[in-house]
């Protein structure tokens, strides 16, 4: 269409020849440049210039397809999306994506089919040549132009060497189209998880349905991770080489050179297929838009994991000590099906490792939080509005572990330490005053993908440790106890794995007092363990026909238990909640929670759980909150006014839903009411941490944006201070807080510190 009136006539430029559409966010029309290159160039409407939502959203688009600009993809061209009024340029691509040609026309056959093979693995090739693994690989995300397919979207593509663009808490990608190791291990996947996905698209597009199409995206999920792929209507020829591509095992798939030598020899006939109605099985696909890399649509959701629970832990023998009362463990779970519990439950992870109980303790009141939250980042250290004794603002590095494993690094502050680790991330103590470090951990002589360094107590460092895939036999998830002094283990147990697919979050041991509640390694009961010497106290059974996982509301121990149908399905459908005893595992009587739930932290003595919402299967975000009294066994549940997106956190009696574009939104927890909403311009922001009469969001560039509790009003912010894209999103706090001091964790392993009075200044 022709321009209109008060269209610009150049932008950036590049002088605009025709309008191609106008959605809600802004208008992208027709340019070309001085050598007559056709491109499309999207500009955001003027009233949504000031948003930082917008730019934050162009940053992060610009980053990644620059990197990955070439022959096959929508190659940026230019943009500014710290101009007045943002613009991105892309080179102009022609033609229907490969989902919109299947619903209209059927499947591809014969050379068709084959050009579309080869195109694709040429355009992987050039993607992972610079360093990119794509991860999202679908229909929708493959332009068919006159000149061959284009990959487009690299909206949660991932740079080898830098962190991930959405939220840890989700599966990142799409079920159908996804491997087998972005669903058990998403923070490990390399270039030939694009191969699987590759070889899953070839399927679809010669038959019309994913090889592990499912009524389900979970038993879609469940089918990618442990099924044999349905190939039957594949042509002959092109079976032979997208059945190597399918391999459980990402060492046994071909490269995409080697892919490339096979698709080239293909004949250029392949045939016909078998299907039925045209796009018959497909799944439904929510983007179709091609112009620019992004749609103005933020990718979909999809069904949640958790970022340190990637596989389940063989049954072995737990640490010494006898316990008080037992039972025969049993095996209920079945060993296939636990790797993969962990990845697709359809809720967020609500946060990693172990929770603490607000019980005392040694060291005071437990995590160092005061009741109303679920670790919620306070801290016992430098209490009240002090600062460490000598502190000065200092920034560090703290060590990695293996290269091909982010690092996720979080950190506790606790009295005159300060404990960080993650995945990929040794263990290590670190001096709160100047960075300086005190221990590292040794490592236990296995490969681990890292150590989550979440809670302390009585000298006591409590973390959980996950093996890594090459590890030779033994547990591949354990709690771990160090000496906080020495950095020395103390004890280990194997571990379970079945939490998330119960509450939300990987939470299978909680600290309470000089005490640890763990889920035995076979998933079927609780133990107590004295946290310094790892020796048993009690261990309590599951009630029959349940998997369970601990969780705390305040000074109380929950057992939050789903049926084993209800696990087997990986839907939690309707949890029950019993108080379980500290001094004997005793458990209480049942409450049941009527519809799926989310613990994630306590007010007026009781639990706070959100509410999912959702869309079909699709989880769309959370639409209220749920009270329960554990004393009195009373249930209340109120409703949001909207359904809200993002990562969940509880911190000082307030309920918050930070967006992956920089929108937080509070609410009462006791009556569901929206309190405030604000746009902070942090990108990504992990779980919130309070302090000093302030709450802090941060993300992986380091970017840290205080607010007022009470209105939401925005105290200050600081710049980026780690290079890289827009880091991921994870409910677990990426800020530590003692006293006035906080502590924020980045990418690259960067940590950094200041008083909150005297923050970095922006700009």
């Amino acid at each position: 269409m022709s321009l209109r009136g008060g269209d610009p006539a150049e932008i950036g430029g590049y002088p605009l020849e025709a309008r191609l559409g106008s959605g809600g966010m802004g208008t992208v029309f027709l340019a070309r440049t001085s050598s007559g290159r056709s491109i499309a160039i999207k500009l955001i409407h003027q009233q949504f210039a000031g948003d930082d939502e917008f730019r934050i959203r162009f940053r992060q688009e610009v980053a990644a397809a620059r990197r990955v600009s070439g022959a096959f993809t929508a190659a940026v061209v230019d943009a500014a999306p710290e101009a007045d009024q943002p613009w991105m340029a892309t080179t102009y691509i022609e033609g229907p994506t490969l989902a919109q040609r299947i619903t209209d026309e059927g499947p591809l056959g014969g050379a068709e089919l084959r050009r579309l093979a080869v195109g694709l693995a040429e355009a992987l090739r050039d993607i992972h040549r610079v360093g990119v693994v794509h991860r999202d690989l679908k229909p929708s995300n493959v332009v068919l132009s006159a000149e061959g397919p284009r990959v487009i979207d690299f909206g949660i593509s991932r740079a080898v060497d830098q962190q991930t663009l959405t939220m840890t808490g989700r599966v990142i990608g799409t079920p159908p189209f996804m491997s087998p190791e972005q669903l058990q291990a998403p923070r490990g996947v390399g270039p030939r998880s694009d191969v699987f996905s590759l070889g899953t698209l070839l399927v679809y597009a010669a038959t019309g349905h994913g090889p592990f199409d499912a009524d389900s995206p979970y038993i879609t999920a469940y089918q990618v991770v442990h099924e044999a792929p349905s190939l039957g209507a594949v042509p002959d020829a092109l079976r032979a080489v997208v059945e190597p591509c399918l391999d459980k095992d990402p060492e046994r798939r071909p490269s995409v050179d080697e892919l490339l030598v096979l698709l080239r020899d293909l004949p250029s006939d392949l045939g016909g297929t078998a299907t039925g109605e045209p796009g018959a099985g497909r799944t439904r696909d929510m983007l179709t838009q091609h112009h620019l890399m992004t749609p103005d649509t933020p990718p979909p959701t999809t069904p949640a994991l958790a970022s340190s629970a990637t596989s389940a832990a063989p049954p072995a023998p737990a640490a010494s000590g006898p316990p008080a009362t037992g039972t025969a463990i049993g095996g209920r779970l079945r060993r296939r099906w636990q790797p993969v519990l962990a990845a697709v439950v359809a809720v967020a992870a609500i946060g990693g490792g172990i929770a603490v109980l607000t019980t005392g303790g040694a060291d005071g009141d437990g995590d160092g939080t005061d009741g109303r939250g679920t670790g919620a980042g306070r801290s016992a250290a430098a209490p009240g509005g002090t600062l460490p004794d000598g502190f000065e603002p200092w920034r560090t590095t703290v060590p990695g572990g293996r290269e091909d494993i982010p690092d996720e690094l979080r950190c506790v502050a606790r009295d005159d330490a300060l404990f960080c680790g993650g995945g990929g991330v040794i263990a290590t103590r670190v001096n709160p005053a100047d960075g300086s470090r005190v221990w590292t951990a040794k490592s236990p002589g296995i490969p681990v993908q890292g150590m989550h360094m979440v809670g302390a107590t009585d000298g006591t460092v409590i973390g959980y440790r996950i093996a890594d895939q090459d590890a030779p036999q033994g547990p591949t998830q354990e709690v771990v106890a160090l000496d906080a002094d020495s950095g020395e283990e103390l004890w280990s147990t194997p571990s379970g794995a079945q939490s998330t697919a119960v509450t939300g979050r990987t939470q299978d041991a909680v600290v309470a007092g000089s005490a640890v509640v763990t889920v035995d390694a076979s998933n079927s009961r609780f133990e107590a363990r004295d946290a310094h010497s790892g020796k048993v106290a009690w261990t309590a059974p599951f009630p029959d026909g349940t998997q369970c996982a601990p969780v705390p509301a305040g000074p109380r121990l929950l057992a939050m238990c789903a049926t084993d149908a209800e696990v087997d399905a990986l839907e939690q459908r309707s949890p029950t909640l019993r108080a379980l005893a500290l001094d004997s595992g005793e458990l209480g009587r049942p409450v049941t929670v009527d519809g799926p739930a989310v613990p994630v932290g306590d007010a007026d003595g009781s639990l706070v759980l959100l509410s999912p919402h959702y869309e079909g299967t699709a989880r769309t975000g959370y639409d209220g909150v749920v009270r329960v009294d554990p004393a009195s066994g009373k249930v209340t549940r109120s409703r949001f006014d909207q359904v809200y997106d993002g990562t969940p956190g509880m911190v000082d009696g307030t309920v918050y839903v930070s967006g992956q574009t920089g929108r937080v939104t509070a609410f009462d927890p006791a009556s569901g009411r929206k309190k405030w909403a604000r746009q902070t311009g942090v990108e990504g922001a992990s779980g919130p941490a309070a302090g000093d009469g302030a709450v802090y969001f941060s993300s992986a560039t380091g970017r840290v944006v205080a607010l007022s509790p009470d209105d939401g009003k925005k105290l200050w912010s600081t710049d980026p201070q780690a290079d890289g894209l827009t880091g991921e999103q994870n409910a677990s706090p990426r800020v530590a807080v003692a006293g006035r001091a906080l502590f924020v964790a980045a990418d690259d392993n960067t940590l950094f510190a200041f008083d909150a009075r005297k923050p970095p200044r922006s700009g």
